[in-house]
């Protein structure tokens, strides 16, 4: 039986681990094995391209090698946690995905589409999620979130404009594939957005049990 993988995007400061934590437990409690993960990271070796990409340095990152590390990531664990775990059939709730890679480094960084496009075909083939969760709130209420948290990352350190376009390409995409999409206000209280959540139970359920 084929599992069901289902990612979690959203700008800065939306919510996506705590959400994906209750979404887990619904799952878990019908006696459905997932696994968590995330991206950038997902495995040892992933994680380490994970510490390159998010810690400032004084050397910039060019925007392709930028892009290049965020495949080269994605290829291992998608190689060591995703593939296996949706051939023994369970639930991958993945924290981001390729459609960051579109919001970051395609409406963020300004990079060719068409050029993401190509690595994502050779990195995953055929394989996309069956269903992406957009947490979506002002970027003002997230980047108050994410420095409430601690020291910000090389990504959380960018301009506003940077994360307005980003939001901007999440809610492209959201509108290009509906069917897949489900935009979750992510700016209401977190008892409010952890019923949205919940709300999506039955309909995952149902698909596994079509599997």
């Amino acid at each position: 039986m084929a599992g069901l993988f289902i990612t979690l995007e959203g700008p800065e400061g939306a919510g996506k681990t705590t959400n994906r934590q209750v979404l887990a437990d619904g799952l878990a409690g019908h006696g459905v094995e997932v696994v968590l993960s995330r991206e950038p990271g997902g495995t040892p070796l992933a994680e380490q391209v994970r510490e390159l990409l998010l810690t400032p340095r004084d050397e910039p990152m060019a925007v392709d090698a930028e892009l290049l590390l965020v495949f080269a990531g994605r290829a291992q664990h998608l190689a060591t946690v995703i593939r296996p775990a949706l051939q023994r059939g369970a639930v991958v709730l993945c924290d981001r995905f390729t459609d960051a890679t579109y919001a970051y480094q395609g409406s963020g960084r300004g990079l060719d589409r068409a050029r993401i496009a190509q690595l994502e075909q050779f990195v995953q083939g055929e394989l996309r999620p069956d269903m992406t969760l957009l947490f979506d709130l002002p970027i003002e209420i997230g980047l108050q979130r994410a420095a409430a948290r601690g020291r910000l990352d090389r990504f959380e350190q960018e301009a506003q404009a940077f994360f307005q376009r980003v939001r901007q390409g999440y809610l492209e995409q959201a509108r290009a594939e509906p069917t897949r999409y489900h935009v979750l206000d992510a700016s209401q209280p977190l008892e409010a957005v952890q019923t949205q959540v919940r709300a999506l139970l039955p309909a995952l359920l149902q698909r596994l049990q079509g599997r």
